[in-house]
């Protein structure tokens, strides 16, 4: 194949459909021909190791793997795979005869759409990130488990790349402080592998290696009709697919920290965790995060060693740094505490807690999420009962061991923790502050308050927007605010008021904390 097929392809005549404004977009493996309503991809006949286009029938595989995988996630944008006939000088889509190149059709849609680029002019909002959150964690849940037996689904399998991103990466460095600042971070890698490798069997044995994206990041997400669709995963490498789900989503979390997007990053891991349940794979998100932001860093060596204009190479050793810089940021040991949300519901609960995860970086563990996630929904003859069903006495107990539980996992990763739950009764109180004692870690109870208008208020618009894991009425609210043990002496000393419809003093909260507990 020539450009002289690619040229040919550019007459708008060949195409079944109206064509306008016809462009040519290359990368260093395809061409795509942009249409105005389609957009056809071509693979190049390259081979770098990596990936070996260099024969038609593969071509024509990883064309149709391209439109397999990406399916799952954008069966709208990418359409079928056709064959190219006739000859480069005179080629014909779809047409009789031997094939002589095939292409991918996909819908075409505007560049300025790319969450990238929505990103760039400032318009990337919370629900941009909790619809990525939603959507990837539900991707994980379905995608294909990698077979026990599979050469890939081994911790060694795991760890490779990350080993093999320092044998790269040094020779590529010639100053003495990058090069120290490497040896520390492959030392810290190597330290976390050992300590992690139980771990990482485990997530081996249990099904958490699967057929991923392997490439997430906001230049591979874009807006179609104003929903967003995640595309282009990689298909012509095995190993960079068949991974740990937690390394997939670790790609788009470091990805939005190197944009500077530090708290929509923390919101969307926990909104993945929330709705993966995958709070086991907290341990090794650092280490995923680290592995993925020197792959990043890599590429701007390779970048740096075919440039020879001295200013560019200045600015791409800038960003080598940069990524490295934040590499190393993962390593960093952070400041851990235990706080508990205490509140009847519809107080803002949720919303104070989500701030510390923006803000401090902590996990926020939800109970209307366990609930149901132990013990399902509530049937529709008990809805609105207080001491029934998913609500029962036993099955709260349950739910807040399970809170407990997994306060603790995150605390002894490394995580400072925020439990969203009404925590109403002084014992499941004083169970929580158990864990904060065993794991050496400061201990703070969120009072949180609102006037009873407010509190109505926030309930109708709550159940209006039907999105809420919460089943809490008024009559169940009333209920609660009857039946409460008050903070005793010694628990009001561990409390701090939050008056939640004053925007102020949950900003009061967070700079009190941030004192506290400068880490964070």
């Amino acid at each position: 194949m020539s450009q002289a097929l690619i040229a040919a392809l550019q007459n708008p005549a060949l195409y079944p459909h109206p064509v306008n404004d016809l462009r040519v977009i290359e990368t260093h493996i395809s061409w795509v021909i942009l249409t105005g309503q389609f957009a056809y991809k071509i693979k190049k006949p390259v081979d770098f190791g990596f990936l070996d286009f260099t024969a038609l029938a593969a071509r024509k595989h990883f064309c149709e793997e391209e439109l397999r995988l990406n399916q799952r996630m954008a069966a709208g944008l990418y359409l079928e795979v056709l064959p190219i006939t006739g000859s480069e000088q005179a080629p014909q889509l779809d047409g009789a005869g031997a094939p002589i190149e095939y292409a991918l059709k996909m819908r075409e849609f505007p560049q300025s759409q790319l969450l990238a680029e929505v990103q760039a002019r400032g318009e990337l909002t919370d629900a941009h990130i909790d619809a990525l959150a939603r959507q990837i964690a539900s991707f994980h849940l379905q995608t294909p488990q990698v077979a026990a037996n599979h050469p890939l689904n081994t911790p060694e399998a795991i760890v490779a790349p990350m080993r093999q991103n320092f044998e790269q990466i040094r020779p590529l460095l010639s100053e003495d402080a990058d090069l120290r600042q490497l040896d520390a971070l492959q030392e810290w890698t190597e330290t976390s592998i050992s300590r992690l490798w139980p771990l990482l069997q485990r997530r081996c044995q249990e099904g958490f290696v699967r057929e991923c994206h392997g490439d997430l990041h906001l230049g591979n997400a874009t807006l179609i009709d104003g929903e967003v669709v995640l595309f282009d995963c990689i298909e012509f490498n095995e190993p960079f697919r068949l991974i740990d789900i937690a390394s997939d989503a670790a790609f788009l979390a470091m990805d939005l920290e190197d944009r500077g997007l530090k708290c929509q990053a923390r919101r969307f891991l926990n909104g993945w965790l929330e709705h993966t349940g995958d709070y086991a794979a907290l341990e090794l998100l650092n280490l995923y995060k680290a592995y993925r932001a020197l792959v990043r860093a890599k590429v701007s060596l390779f970048r740096l060693y075919q440039e020879q204009d001295a200013v560019e190479r200045k600015v791409i050793l800038r960003q080598y740094r940069s990524y490295a810089n934040l590499a190393e940021s993962y390593s960093a040991i952070p400041s851990r505490f235990l706080a508990i949300t205490h509140g009847v519901s519809a107080v803002g609960k949720s919303h104070v807690a989500l701030r510390l995860v923006e803000a401090l970086g902590t996990v926020r563990l939800r109970s209307d999420v366990e609930r149901k996630r132990l013990h399902g929904l509530q049937t529709a003859d008990q809805q609105g009962q207080l001491n029934a069903g998913i609500y029962s006495q036993d099955a709260s107990d349950a739910t807040y061991q399970r809170l407990h539980q997994l306060a603790e996992h995150a605390l002894l990763a490394g995580f400072p923790v925020v439990i969203d739950a009404t925590y109403l009764k002084q014992a499941q109180r004083e169970a929580a502050w158990q864990i904060a004692e065993a794991t050496g870690v400061p201990f703070l109870i969120l009072d949180c308050h609102a006037p009873d208008a407010v509190l109505d208020q926030w309930l109708a618009q709550r159940q209006a927007e039907g999105s809420d894991p919460s089943d809490a009425t008024q009559e169940v609210i009333r209920a609660q605010q009857a039946s409460r043990d008050p903070l005793s002496e010694q628990e009001q000393a561990r409390s701090r008021r939050i008056d939640t419809h004053d925007a102020g003093s949950l900003d009061r909260l967070v700079e009190a904390i941030r004192q506290h507990l400068p880490g964070v």
